[in-house]
């Protein structure tokens, strides 16, 4: 039995915005944000406790941060974590005007 033919597909360097997700972009920063803060987890050996006292963040929130449940945390929040666990964050914006798509203009004319 032949396997099928696997199509190769470029991303775009945001995987919600390649899965059509709302908010792709503030997803995508709250991934990167957490990422982080597992980073700073692991290099510090901190445990969830040890982090929950340094943080005053529930230990069951490193949790979900450690699992990518990330819907009870704001940018914000996350980006205050990392302060708390003595890490700066640099935050560099760039704004561009959408290209328009077939679709978009023809859902506006109608």
């Amino acid at each position: 039995m032949k396997s099928p033919k696997l199509k190769t597909v470029r991303g775009s360097g945001n995987v919600f915005r390649d899965l059509g997700r709302e908010n792709a972009e503030a997803l995508q920063l709250k991934a990167l944000l957490a990422s982080e803060i597992v980073r700073a987890l692991d290099d510090g050996n901190l445990t969830v406790r040890k982090a929950e006292s340094l943080t005053r963040i529930a230990a069951a929130g490193f949790s979900r941060i450690r699992n990518a449940n990330l819907d009870r945390f704001t940018v914000d929040r996350l980006m205050a974590i990392l302060d708390r666990l003595g890490r700066d964050v640099d935050v560099a914006i760039t704004v561009r005007q959408r290209k328009r798509s077939a679709d978009h203009r023809a859902h506006a004319l109608a």
